[in-house]
């Protein structure tokens, strides 16, 4: 055929199951083009046949103008022989061989869903369970690939003919949508109360907005478990859940019914606005401008989000109160619930009543929240919106699993040069928590049919954690122990993809085992992740009482800190220092139950217990955050020359108490605290880099996640050191699993 030519195309990344092929159909379509596209378990594949310059102007647009909620990775191109096609056409998915292609992320309802929802003339009036190929669940809803409805948990409704219609319609946007439905032929929601069905469809819906504005605590089924909601202007309501939940102080986040809404309770940067409406909705992390009692307390931020399902749009239009809490359901320490029988026993006592959906829940997915920190976006729990989506690619040649570490669990599978990162899983040693680790696994190793013979499974270090002992049950070729902050900053550079840029690496967190058997969490390194990590620095070691008792309790942290000169003192004013600080001078004098530690989150612990934080904490971290929250009353934050003894931890304490005894204000000590010990970890790493001759920082770990220290920190950094730290992975021990993979690889490859 003279003046035609063929064209083979692989198109990989998160290309199934958002509307790629409709896509190519009426790209071709346009074009004049001919042939055929159909879903691989690699990716898109498609073969066009026409004139040279319409088929360059096909692969632009393959690259160029893809549906926004896909994202292409690569586009590989063959010259192919014209077969002679006279049309083009979508084909039926194939499935042979190894799934290579990435799932796509759950994805928040589009404005034209919306529309139909909204419209008392169209028949998908009122119906929570509106999609689209734009929008809608994906993978809390995938039980193999490829993405084809048989294999979702759809596959129990049959669609009626309109749908079926719509579904077949190339043109159409709902073209093979594979969780499409109606109030016809789908899933619907029911209202249950002290065990009975009292309502379905949308006057479930309703009648849950009523409860709620009356002041109940609902579970409501959502895309990836259950929340619990309440009306979070209600003071009395939000101490009831409080009460139920055991959850005594640790904020909660909120939804509003749209942007006005949020700007009327939070000071929101251009920045907030863009990541409250993008496509994850995430939980946003804005500075407090309205106050909630009872929400949020003791915090300067708030947690908030946007309506992300037909449903929480559905529930704000029947008079659903905004704002409205909308928290994880579950007991404290325990994961989401999403099946419908845990949820109905695990939560009986905590919810008045359950707006229960039909479609099962394939994998619980929580919500993911963002924060804005040095002026960029930075994931703090990575989940719902972005999991499981790549995070970085790494040239392994094996498949690679990371299991994490034991808080803010995460896992990773390195797999066809892709590091996949799981969803927020929480912190193991939980019945439920351990299950959900084990399932999430599972579920990875069997989407991609890892073949467990080549398997490289990492893990932590610490021959106690939990994820330690249940990687040890696991199939696999080899295993390879990880060095927590090795990790931390591995994570880090990874992200970056820079696995052979010698850097500085800051590791600053609460907790890990070091290589000496002692407890790490202020740590300096030179290294690579090719080369490996040598320890150079890092805050002086105390003898820590009660190992991780001290984490919870911030006068029993300060004990390791304070020497027999200042003992007495701390049952005196300012001080007031209760009983368990003596207990725990006295175990530091016996050495009983006492560990040598290193950790910057306990150093934090112990200036707030100094700045008068002497009770126990109630949630992670909540004395640090209390110390940065006090350290912002003081005012703009002011830079610091260095100490005379930098990084000497017991002296930080020394001087805060000091500076109290002579009349100094608790918010004077922590933002003096907060400057001096910025101006010591960026003077060390300045020498450090000098002497090693590199221009690249990497920063790591739960501490950094303090808005001030890092900020002071960046500030105190001369401009020929750039300072890298993670913003798609979290730098808490949620991304610990992708420095893990880095580390594993580099030690497989040599």
């Amino acid at each position: 055929m003279p003046g035609v030519e063929a064209r083979r195309l692989l198109i990989t990344g998160i290309v199934q199951g958002v509307g790629f092929r409709p896509f190519v159909y009426q790209t071709a379509r346009e074009l004049g083009l001919a042939g055929w596209v159909l879903n691989g378990i690699d990716g898109v594949r498609v073969h066009v046949e026409g004139a040279p310059d319409a088929l360059g102007a096909f692969e632009a647009s393959m690259k160029d103008r893809h549906p926004p909620a896909a994202r292409v990775d690569a586009v590989d191109i063959e010259s192919k022989v014209p077969e002679g096609f006279r049309g083009f056409e979508i084909r039926e998915s194939t499935s042979d061989g190894r799934p290579t292609t990435r799932l796509s992320p759950d994805l928040c309802v589009c404005d034209d869903c919306l529309r139909e929802i909204t419209d008392p003339n169209d028949r998908r009036f009122g119906y929570a369970y509106t999609n689209c190929t734009n929008c809608g669940p994906r993978y809390s809803i995938i039980r193999s690939l490829p993405y084809d409805r048989p294999r979702t948990t759809m596959a129990d409704w049959p669609m009626c003919d309109e749908c079926q219609r719509e579904y077949d319609d190339p043109l159409d946007r709902r073209f093979h949508a594979q969780p499409t439905a109606c109030p016809a032929c789908g899933p619907q929601y029911r209202l249950e109360l002290k065990g009975e069905v009292t309502a379905t469809g949308s006057r479930a819906v309703e009648a849950a907005a009523q409860l709620l504005a009356e002041g109940a605590i609902l579970a409501i089924k959502g895309l990836g478990g259950y929340h619990l909601a309440c009306d979070a202007s209600n003071a009395r309501v939000i101490g009831e859940l409080r009460e139920r939940k055991f959850r005594k102080e640790k904020p909660f986040a909120i939804m509003v019914r749209d942007l006005s809404a949020a700007e009327a309770l939070a000071d929101l940067s251009a920045q907030h606005k863009k990541l409250l409406t993008s496509t994850p909705r995430p939980i946003v992390l804005a500075p407090v401008r309205q106050k909630l009692l009872g929400v949020h307390p003791g915090v300067s931020e708030v947690g908030l989000m946007l309506p992300y399902t037909p449903l929480h749009h559905l529930l704000f239009a029947a008079g659903a109160p905004s704002p409205l809490v909308l928290t994880s359901a579950n007991r404290s320490s325990e994961p989401i619930a999403y099946r419908d029988d845990h949820a109905r026993e695990s939560l009986a006592g905590i919810a008045d009543g359950m707006l229960v959906g039909d479609r099962p829940i394939q994998r619980r997915v929580d919500d993911s929240v963002v924060a804005i920190r040095s002026g960029r976006p930075t994931v703090i729990r990575r989940a719902r919106g972005y999991a499981p989506s790549s995070v970085a690619t790494i040239p392994s040649r094996r498949p690679i699993l990371a299991v994490g570490a034991d808080l803010k669990n995460s896992v990773a599978l390195a797999i066809d040069e892709q590091v996949l990162l799981s969803q927020h899983i929480g912190d193991l040693g939980d019945v439920e928590t351990d299950r959900a680790f084990r399932e999430t696994i599972d579920d990875l190793l069997e989407m991609y049919e890892v073949d467990r013979s080549q398997l490289v499974i990492a893990h932590d270090l610490h021959p106690q954690f939990v994820s330690t002992r249940l990687a040890a049950q696991l199939d696999c070729a080899h295993r390879i122990a990880v060095q927590h902050h090795e990790a931390h900053i591995a994570s880090t550079m990874l992200e970056y993809e820079s696995l052979d840029t010698t850097v500085v690496g800051i590791a600053l967190d609460g907790t890990g085992y070091g290589h000496d058997g002692s407890i790490w969490g202020g740590e300096i390194f030179v290294g690579s992740i090719s080369k490996g990590f040598e320890r150079v620095n890092g805050l002086a070691p105390v003898v820590m009482p009660g190992g991780d008792a001290a984490a919870k309790h911030p006068v029993q942290a300060a004990a390791a800190y304070i020497g027999a000169r200042n003992e007495t003192v701390m049952e005196t004013e300012p001080f007031c220092f209760p009983d368990r600080f003596r207990l725990a001078r006295r175990m530091i004098a016996r050495g009983t139950r006492c560990i040598q530690s290193t950790s910057a989150g306990r150093l934090f612990d112990a200036i707030a217990a100094v700045c008068g934080f002497t009770r126990p904490t109630t949630y992670e971290g909540q004395a640090a955050i209390w110390l940065e929250q006090l350290a912002r009353e003081h005012g703009s934050p002011s830079s610091c020359a260095p100490t005379s003894a930098p990084l000497a931890a017991a002296a930080y304490v020394t001087r805060a108490i000091a500076q109290r005894l002579r009349g100094a204000t608790p918010a004077h000590v922590a933002s003096r605290f907060h400057a001096e010990f910025a101006a010591d970890l960026a003077d060390i790493a300045t020498n450090h880099a000098r002497d090693a001759s590199v221009a690249t920082l990497a920063l790591s770990g739960g501490v950094w996640q303090n808005a001030r220290l890092l900020g002071l920190f960046l500030d105190a950094l001369p401009p020929d050191l750039e300072a890298r730290i993670s913003r798609d992975v979290p730098c808490n021990d949620g991304g610990i699993s992708v420095g893990q993979i880095a580390l594993a690889h580099a030690r497989t490859n040599q």
